[in-house]
């Protein structure tokens, strides 16, 4: 995965939805990057978790520090993370080049629709700062909880494929619409 170009980050200011707030990644938020990487329920549909020890010794100070990467906080605690970035060549032909959506949240935060809200803002702030691109996001199909995620968020199906020894969905999001000018309106 590649970053996202020239883009503004951070925001000039944290994006605020009805119950949480998206911000760039500080220092107090490593121990639950450190959480969220080594747990095997986070990771039951990613290829599994990686060693807490291992990710204690090289995440940096201040992990995910880079355009698109973004922490979910509730009442000021970090409670998940979504990401944008470039898919690479080694990703689908069908997602290579354009921006993927990732996630994750701690299990704790699963159910109450706070991936449903952060992803639908990070998306928005997307639209953006990047108008007119397409979005990717690749999934198990198993993960029935982000099959339905991404169908909320207005991802249509371009194919599925095997991988990692289970079956994959991969779909885009159209770019969003650009507002409409009150000229451009029919009478």
């Amino acid at each position: 995965m590649t970053g996202l170009g020239d883009v503004p980050w951070p925001p000039p200011a944290p994006i605020r939805t009805e119950r949480l707030v998206l911000r760039a990644p500080e220092a107090r938020d490593r121990p639950v990057f450190v959480e969220l990487l080594a747990s095997a329920e986070v990771h039951t549909y990613l290829g599994g978790p990686r060693p807490r020890d291992e990710l204690e010794r090289e995440l940096p100070a201040v992990p995910e520090r880079w355009p698109g990467s973004f922490v979910v906080d509730l009442d000021g605690a970090m409670i998940g993370q979504i990401l944008l970035r470039r898919a690479s060549e080694r990703h689908r032909p069908a997602a290579s080049g354009k921006a993927d959506l990732g996630y994750l949240f701690l299990p704790r935060a699963w159910g109450l629709g706070y991936a449903q809200e952060s992803c639908a803002a990070a998306l928005d702030w997307f639209d953006g700062v990047l108008p007119g691109e397409p979005v990717a996001l690749a999934t198990q199909t198993a993960n029935v909880g982000s099959m339905r995620l991404a169908a909320r968020l207005g991802f249509a199906e371009v194919e599925r494929f095997r991988a990692w020894d289970a079956e994959q969905w991969l779909g885009l999001r159209s770019p969003a619409a650009p507002p409409r000018r009150p000229a451009d309106t029919l009478n």
